[in-house]
């Protein structure tokens, strides 16, 4: 009984190293990667359309805001109450309307984002997986998540890189480094 314990035992321990050895890991940025993907620069340039229509709208509202201001300090002294009353609320209402103008831009950009986006990053995962499957991966991890990665754990980004025909050489803004101060 103590022999076939120990077998199993040491069977266990076997089938358990041997499947840890089979595992392969990879990891990558994937933001880094869609900073690199020519469609990236596509959708930047449609986001800024987007906000520089955003800024003209409230720019526009702003001076139309500062005219108002200047009739109201200018005509004031010589209103009577009951204009001068809705003068004034009518000053708080189009301050609440810049406000509420900026806050659905805001919201209207992040969605333009999102949906702008997506489907750049369904194509870096597709390429992620593609690799993975080709490549023989067990994980591809996205490297902004994990502490920590050793030395067993493969760099896939000169892979996406290759299978989304983004050139070796191109670096992604946030690593270019800062020129040196003189």
């Amino acid at each position: 009984m103590k022999n076939v314990t120990k077998f199993l035992a040491l069977a266990m321990v076997f089938f358990a190293t041997q499947a840890f050895a089979q595992v392969k890991i990879g990891h990558i940025n994937i933001n880094e990667l869609v900073e690199l993907m020519s469609e990236t620069d596509t959708v930047l340039l449609t986001l800024q359309k987007y906000a520089k229509e955003y800024d003209d709208n409230l720019m526009g509202m702003r001076q139309e805001y500062t005219t108002k201001i200047q009739t109201y300090q200018q005509m004031n002294s010589v209103w009577t109450a009951a204009t001068l009353e809705e003068k004034t609320k009518e000053l708080r209402d189009f301050e609440e309307r810049i406000m509420m103008y900026q806050q659905k831009a805001g919201q209207e950009m992040e969605m333009h984002k999102q949906n702008l986006f997506a489907p750049v990053y369904e194509k870096a995962q597709k390429a992620i997986d593609k690799i993975g499957a080709e490549g023989g991966f067990t994980y591809i991890i996205d490297k902004r998540t994990v502490a920590f990665i050793g030395d067993g754990s493969v760099d896939v980004l000169p892979l996406a890189k290759k299978e989304l025909g983004i050139p070796e050489s191109k670096v992604a803004p946030t690593q270019i480094p800062a020129p040196q101060a003189q």
